[in-house]
């Protein structure tokens, strides 16, 4: 494969792994410290959390090609491949099933806020296997981080 390939799944892996890092460890902490309204904040993080998952199925899709392309059939081989794939399915389970199960339980529990509501401890038990499911991304993506540097300059010394 070509650097730019090459170069182009560095940035993939830092794009994805940064924003992961960046929204759930930084930004969202800042967040709920700094707004007063919960309901706001829950909802901004929402947002964040969202455009992350995005971000991460874009990088991840690209970071899956490469990997076939690169290693063609031995791609299982690759830990590399083996890391992005697990990091896209908790981001598919989470942004794809568990959030829209939490978005419907803040809809039911309208006019009150979700967690002021009968659906609190349903909804918090949702949130808290994201909240697991999001701390395994963030630690696979830092095997991947660790893999990849190790992969780029013990090639080029």
């Amino acid at each position: 494969m070509s650097r730019i390939t090459e170069t182009l799944a560095l940035l993939a892996i830092t794009a994805w792994v940064g924003a992961l890092w960046a929204v759930g460890y930084l930004a969202v902490p800042v967040l709920f410290y700094s707004q007063p309204d919960r309901q706001l904040a829950g909802m901004l993080a929402g947002v964040m959390f969202s455009r992350v998952a995005w971000l991460g199925l874009a990088c991840g899709g690209y970071l899956l090609a490469y990997w076939l392309f690169t290693a063609g059939a031995a791609v299982w081989r690759q830990t590399g491949f083996r890391l992005v794939t697990a990091m896209l399915l908790l981001t598919l389970v989470a942004h794809f099933g568990l959030q829209p199960m939490m978005n419907d339980l803040k809809l039911q529990a309208l006019p009150l806020e979700v967690m002021k509501s009968p659906l609190a401890h349903q909804f918090g038990l949702l949130h808290g296997i994201s909240s697991i499911l999001y701390l395994l991304q963030g630690l696979l993506g830092a095997a991947l981080v660790i893999y990849a540097r190790s992969r780029t300059f013990t090639r080029r010394g």
